[in-house]
């Protein structure tokens, strides 16, 4: 056969532009299609080559259906495009998961939607089920709170803890106040804050810290319950051209419950997806006795990351700034976690070669998260570290650069701009929404950026955020021209935070996050290419296929 050249990258010697007799062929190839590599030298091809779990060629289609043989695969694209798997770097993947079977409230849009679609779900259930997830905006129906006044009525006999759309504040019935042991008279805890009307008794709204008073009385899951929430889970977001996720824990803080649920998952075969999991950053000295003893994992399951938080939510006005919020003159949030801890842990898991990041969302809590990695980066010694900042929302003017000088990652959700634009100058007022998702600022200091959703906090569509990221249009429609459009950038930037800044962000960059010969055949068929489009249109793009090692586990 005549040596193929030009365009064709090959990697293995089985699989060449000169291929004879006994060759191994490719199992799988893709062509006549925009295939995006992501590579900044090389972004652009019409064919890719599988073999097995591993990309072998990118080139021409005429290159690639060159290596073909009779037991390959061919699949036909059409001109749609192929990019690089995406990577969530950040997903509350088994809340997720348990979360689509449960009460939906997501889109409850008034208080008498919101009582009965929890009255219809509790007539579903079983007597004494929790109730649990749910996802309540209060600002869709005017900013009220909701009460446990609200849904007792309809829910005598069920316990019911569902939660904010954040997951920084939930609400509770008396059911499950009672469940829970709380008194009238419970004291407030630190960090978080105990909702109370007139008299000083809880309305059954419990903040961050707080909502730990009511979530302990929660019954653990079945081994059975948590692989149906791990099934569940990774067909849904399979479905929306994901293939890695990096897990931060089913509400908030990773458990050891849900790595052992995710191992079992793993051992059983069962995975379709690649994870990192998170643990509980206070708990770095149990992560670290449990990787010298098993070690990090495998490219299906990974450990060896932590996840801290410095403070809340806009939404629940828990996060911590610098100055009062606007629509509350006294208030300037709350720490979740006291900053002599966070440096401790920080420092601890640091020394130990553990991989750490911390949600922070004010600017006071932003800057004291950046205070911290560079006084253990100091302290510890120059090494290949990769602090994470989770959210970095709303971060001071003076802080921006401080991310790519302290080669901090910016681990952030689009769509969350999306969402939060709809309201946040009222909450943080015109001059400080200037640093809100600082995308493009941050980028231009030189800061790499890893995009994620925070599912269940926001739906796990990679597709939505590049938008979010490229357009910077709100959820109402009030923005045609973005939110602060100042900090646009471009689609091929997006797709890089969803691909090789994700890869980066979770040390997977040598196997994952560009379609070069040689990584893993993580990667996305979609029926239009996203650089020819309307910017606007970049969520009606349909995923035709989802492909991770090798093997198709969605396809339209």
């Amino acid at each position: 056969m005549r040596c193929l050249q030009g365009s064709l990258l090959v990697l293995f010697a089985s699989v060449a532009a000169c291929t004879g007799e006994g060759t191994q062929r490719p199992t799988t190839v893709i062509v006549n299609a925009r295939v995006w590599t992501g590579e900044r030298e090389r972004p652009w091809a019409e064919a890719v080559a599988v073999a097995d779990d591993r990309i072998v060629a990118i080139g021409t289609t005429d290159e690639i259906r060159a290596l073909s043989g009779d037991a390959t695969s061919v699949i036909d694209a059409a001109g749609g495009m192929v990019t690089p798997g995406f990577i969530d770097a950040h997903v509350h993947f088994l809340g997720g998961g348990f979360g689509l079977a449960s009460v939906q409230l997501r889109d409850a849009a008034t208080k008498a939607e919101f009582i009965r679609r929890i009255a219809e779900y509790a007539k579903t259930q079983p007597p004494g089920t929790w109730i649990t997830r749910g996802d309540w905006d209060h600002t869709l129906w005017g900013g009220e709170l909701p009460t446990r006044g609200w849904i007792d009525s309809v829910t005598p006999n069920h316990p019911v803890m569902v939660n904010r759309l954040d997951g920084h504040m939930i609400l509770a019935n008396t059911a499950a106040i009672r469940a829970a042991r709380l008194t009238d008279a419970v004291p407030e805890v630190p960090g978080g804050a105990i909702v109370r009307d007139a008299r000083g008794i809880p309305t059954g709204v419990f903040k961050d810290n707080a909502a730990d008073l009511v979530s302990v009385a929660l019954p653990p899951p079945t081994p059975a319950q948590w692989a149906r929430a791990i099934d569940t889970a990774q067909a849904h977001v399979a479905a929306r051209g994901v293939t890695t996720v990096h897990h931060m824990g089913a509400v908030g803080l990773g458990s050891w419950d849900e790595f052992a649920a995710l191992r079992r998952a793993r051992t059983a075969k069962a995975l379709r997806l690649r994870m990192v999991a998170a643990l509980p950053l206070a708990e770095w000295a149990r992560l670290r006795d449990t990787v010298a003893a098993t070690g990090t994992g495998d490219d299906w399951l990974r450990i060896g990351f932590l996840k801290g938080f410095v403070d809340g939510s806009l939404g629940s006005h828990t996060a911590a700034m610098l100055s009062p919020f606007s629509d509350a003159p006294r208030d300037t949030g709350l720490y979740v976690t006291p900053p002599e801890s966070l440096y401790a842990w920080v420092k601890g898991a640091d020394a130990a070669g553990l991989h750490v990041a911390v949600h922070a969302i004010g600017d006071k809590a932003i800057r004291t998260q950046l205070d911290i990695f560079d006084r253990v980066a100091r302290e510890n010694g120059a090494k290949d570290r990769r602090f994470r900042i989770e959210h970095a929302q709303h971060i001071a003017p003076a802080d921006i650069p401080r991310f790519a000088r302290l080669a901090v990652i910016a681990s952030m959700q689009p769509y969350h701009e999306a969402d939060d634009g709809r309201w946040a100058e009222q909450v943080i007022g015109p001059e400080r929404a200037k640093g809100t998702y600082a995308f493009r600022s941050l980028q231009e200091a030189g800061t790499r950026l890893a995009f994620g959703s925070d599912w269940f906090v926001a739906p796990p569509t990679p597709l939505e955020g590049i938008k979010a990221a490229v357009t910077r249009q709100t959820l109402d429609g009030r923005h045609p021209d973005g939110w602060q459009p100042q900090e646009k950038i471009t689609v091929e930037d997006a797709l890089r935070a969803y691909t090789s800044g994700s890869a980066f962000a979770g040390f997977q960059e040598a196997s994952l996050g560009t379609l070069v010969p040689g990584k893993y055949a993580d990667l996305v068929l979609l029926d239009r290419d996203l650089t020819r489009i309307p910017p606007d249109s970049i969520d009606r793009v349909q995923v035709q296929l989802t492909m991770v090692g090798g093997r198709v586990v969605y396809r339209r």
